[in-house]
């Protein structure tokens, strides 16, 4: 029978007591099919437990040598630290019951150590955090916005329901991003429900997940593969090693947050941080969080006899790695919008938890530094709208919350004007002196014409190699012109899953999909494009890039930033490949008027801001299937269209793409030929020789 929703919180109450108290044995038959041995020991009182499965004295570390009898969790602690001289006291006493409750009552009382991401005076909640809080109540828990409603995960929960085959989906139930909001919303209202329910997911996730034969080597197939790699996965592990800080501090004054609780919450935390250290992903920002996070146990917790070790550990990773994993240009080296602003807070908020907890002096000057070119970065890489390219696994941003992190950079930097400008939308600081800006190590290249609503922007991906998260589009750019992104990329919309996710991640990958060339249609081959001409000291910009893109076919591909007004592209496609040459444009929601005959595309928006495109050299103008992603699981369709052209071995191949912002089409005329030297366009009967 199904039990009442009305009944859930009462349940919960009574859950928790029952975790507490039953008997192994009896629990042992209920549970289906778990080993009742570890079953009696999970479920024991902690203090009566003794937390006996915690490791040898062989494998403890040298500074527990005295320790070698105590397998409590006190015995993870330093008890010689100020404040702690009572807990110490009663545990040699072998009084664990008053110990526990001494401990309690010393974090509860704490001074000297912060979360700068925790204001307790000033708990601000969301409509949509306060929905997940109560939603959680009910066991419907708010894992990925991309899958709404929640998914309800039973009264008894299942930790391993898998509703939509997504690893995102699976993944990211472990980290519990429901758990945060209940803290805000008990703190908020005072209403212990959301603090009993908390205590009683927690301990039930303690005991349906164990931490036993995690290998990664053996994880196979992610979409087959058993529960302990979704939870225990180190991103994962990491993520709860910083949420549990913030779950602490909410939670911390509850009734059922007791002496009790304290302990397996630490001994759960401890365990957490381990983990990490015995199985760091081998690199890129899944290392950086995992750094980050080790770093934050280590100086939010520093009562554990590792702290220091965890935090030496992450200073360590996080200075090595900002070396490695950051161009000189500074972008983060997977060359994802999305995963760069990633990065650059994970070295932030790293350096800023340190800081408050009087640490800072850990990290050199030169890192600071670095993450300052980081946020150049960015900034020049975003629309006035603070909106920024779909290259990539990119996604969306809120403003809101892009701009509350940009007033944080600017607490840390406050002598740099550009990020005050635009963390003040304006109304402080200033814009920088220049437009149009080069990350030539990387490949991303900006050419605008203002800082304000009404500039023109395009910006191009076109640069080495990137990772997992970069899509195979090199060359490809956007345009964004007084408020409007007229040639979005096509973002990723899902990651990874069984096949039939698989293969929704893979059309978006496809390079057709992205605004550029392609041969046959096929996904490019080689990715290493470099930059032949940067110039921006005339009143046209000019970018050429070069990219060896398939066997016997280089792709060249020039810019004119005409008069800083509109753009002239010339594409090469050069070398003894014949076939089909293709070039790709995928524009914006809506509907365009397209002329097959003149091989012109022109939207046709009420707002009279609207994008004429008109290509020369191709034999044919086709219509393709159209899709843009701005959020994870969230499509939308869109006109696009290939102009193409056969190649034949040894022949060099030749587009060339005027693209004019216009109020309206009516009453323009585009013309432009291809010369030895250069190209001849003229606009409305205006000549403009490009070369």
């Amino acid at each position: 029978m199904k039990t009442s929703k009305l009944l859930l919180p009462l349940l919960t109450l009574l859950t928790l007591a029952s975790l507490r108290t039953v008997d192994a044995r009896t629990e042992s038959r209920v549970e289906n099919g778990t080993n009742p041995s570890r079953i009696s020991s999970e479920c024991r009182s902690p203090i009566q437990a003794g937390f006996q499965e915690r490791p040898d004295t062989a494998a403890l570390p040298e500074n527990r040598a005295g320790m070698a009898s105590d397998t409590t969790v006190f015995a993870l602690l330093d008890l010689s630290r100020p404040g702690l001289e009572r807990v110490a006291r009663l545990h040699a006493a072998g009084d664990d019951q008053a110990a526990a409750q001494a401990l309690l009552e010393y974090f509860r009382t704490r001074r000297g150590v912060v979360c700068p991401e925790v204001d307790l005076d000033s708990v601000v909640i969301s409509a949509d955090e306060q929905r997940w809080a109560d939603e959680a109540l009910e066991h419907r828990f708010f894992v990925h916005s991309g899958y709404q409603p929640s998914f309800f995960y039973g009264n008894d929960i299942d930790w391993q329901y898998w509703p939509v085959k997504d690893n995102e989906l699976r993944w990211q139930l472990h980290r519990m991003k429901w758990w945060v909001p209940m803290g805000k919303a008990y703190r908020r209202s005072g209403d212990e429900r959301y603090a009993a329910e908390w205590c009683a997911e927690y301990l039930d996730w303690i005991r349906k997940n164990p931490l036993e034969g995690y290998d990664r080597g053996r994880s196979g197939d992610w979409s087959q593969a058993d529960n302990v790699f979704f939870a225990w996965r180190p991103l994962e592990v990491s993520d709860r090693l910083e949420y549990q800080i913030q779950q602490f501090l909410y939670f911390l004054p509850a009734r059922a947050f007791d002496g009790e609780f304290l302990l397996r919450f630490l001994d759960n935390y401890h365990r957490h941080a381990e983990h990490i250290l015995g199985h760091f992903s081998a690199s890129g920002n899944h290392l950086l969080f995992e750094a980050q996070r080790l770093l934050f146990a280590g100086a939010f917790f520093p009562e554990f006899r590792d702290a220091a070790r965890w935090r030496a550990t992450g200073v360590e990773i996080l200075n090595r790695e900002i070396r490695r994993q950051v161009y000189d240009d500074g972008m983060q080296y997977e060359l994802d919008p999305h995963y760069h602003l990633e990065s650059i807070n994970i070295f932030f908020k790293a350096l800023r938890m340190m800081d408050a907890n009087g640490y800072r002096g850990e990290f050199p000057a030169e890192y600071l530094a670095t993450v300052e070119r980081m946020i150049d970065v960015h900034l020049n890489c975003s629309y006035p709208d603070y909106t920024t390219p779909l290259f990539s696994d990119n996604r969306q941003h809120d403003k809101d919350q892009l701009l509350a992190t940009y007033r944080e950079w600017m607490q840390v930097f406050p002598d740099n004007a550009f990020i005050r400008w635009r963390a003040t939308e304006g109304r402080e600081g200033s814009a920088p002196d220049y437009l149009s800006r080069a990350y030539a190590t990387s490949g991303f290249y900006v050419l605008r014409n203002g800082w304000e609503q009404d500039a023109t922007v395009m910006i191009l991906k076109a640069g080495p190699k990137g990772f997992w998260h970069c899509q195979p589009d090199n060359g490809t750019f956007e345009i964004w012109s007084r408020g409007r992104n007229f040639l979005p990329d096509s973002g990723c919309y899902v990651y990874a899953g069984d096949k039939e996710v698989n293969d929704l991640r893979n059309w978006f990958r496809q390079t057709c999909v992205h605004n550029t060339l392609t041969l046959d249609g096929r996904n490019l081959e080689t990715t290493d494009s470099k930059c032949i001409r940067w110039q921006t000291d005339a009143k046209t910009d000019i970018l050429t890039v070069e990219n060896p893109s398939y066997e016997g076919l280089t792709h060249r591909r020039t810019v004119w930033f005409v008069d800083r007004r509109f753009f002239v592209i010339e594409d090469r496609a050069e070398g003894q490949a014949s076939g089909r040459v293709m070039l790709h444009w995928n524009l914006a929601e809506g509907s365009p008027a397209a002329d097959s005959a003149a091989c012109s595309v022109t939207t046709r928006y009420d707002d009279g801001n609207n994008l004429m495109i008109r290509v020369f050299g191709a034999e044919k103008m086709e219509p393709r299937e159209g899709w843009v992603s701005y959020r994870y699981r969230e499509r939308h369709p869109r006109p696009a269209c290939a102009f193409t052209a056969d190649k034949r071995p040894g022949q060099t191949l030749r587009f060339i793409t005027v693209l004019l912002p216009v109020d309206r089409a009516e009453g323009h005329r585009i013309e432009a030929v291809g010369r030895k030297n250069g190209i001849r366009v003229k606009i409305d009967g205006r000549k403009y020789d490009l070369k």
